[in-house]
């Protein structure tokens, strides 16, 4: 059976855009946003993380190069994930993964901070499930990488909303 997802959009958080209080701040953080719609019909989480796996949006290396015609996702070989390779996550570790990283023991500028709550946070409350992407084998990274210190990667699925929304915050 074929679950085709619909891209919707894809807001893109930089933290050069905000005022650190120190004038330096967290320059090369940044948080990019994928939203799709999920397809009619009832697919189970498995089935929308392999129709996300299998979207041509999902080939994206986060450097700067966009979308690859190579299967490249992150750091990785697009082909060594799987659904499998994702793992369910409850909206507490979820949150607190997210923010962790974001602040990383510095106080955010209070315009960050809300962006986040409205990109981040209040999806990641509202998600009927939510999937983290798990460690992969050292050879299921590709030649240029790795580029990203920290790099963390969410799916959120919300059936009342009818979205599924993958989420990757890295540093570079």
């Amino acid at each position: 059976m074929h679950h085709a997802l619909t891209h919707w959009d894809s807001p893109f958080i930089n933290f050069k855009d905000f005022g650190f209080p120190d004038g330096r701040g967290h320059g090369f953080r940044w948080v990019h946003i994928k939203r799709f719609h999920l397809p009619s019909g009832s697919p189970t989480d498995e089935d929308l993380l392999t129709a996300l796996i299998a979207h041509p949006d999902f080939r994206d290396t986060y450097d700067g190069a966009g979308v690859w015609l190579e299967p490249r996702h992150g750091q990785w070989w697009a082909d060594r994930i799987t659904a499998g390779t994702y793992a369910a996550i409850g909206p507490s570790s979820a949150a607190a993964t997210m923010h962790t990283w974001a602040t990383s023991g510095v106080p955010l500028p209070p315009g960050l901070d809300a962006k986040l709550r409205e990109a981040v946070y209040t999806p990641i409350r509202q998600a009927t499930s939510r999937y983290a992407l798990g460690a992969l084998p050292e050879d299921a990274h590709h030649d240029y990488s790795p580029i990203h210190i920290e790099f963390h990667e969410l799916v959120l699925i919300d059936r009342r909303l009818g979205t599924l929304t993958l989420l990757v915050a890295a540093d570079d």
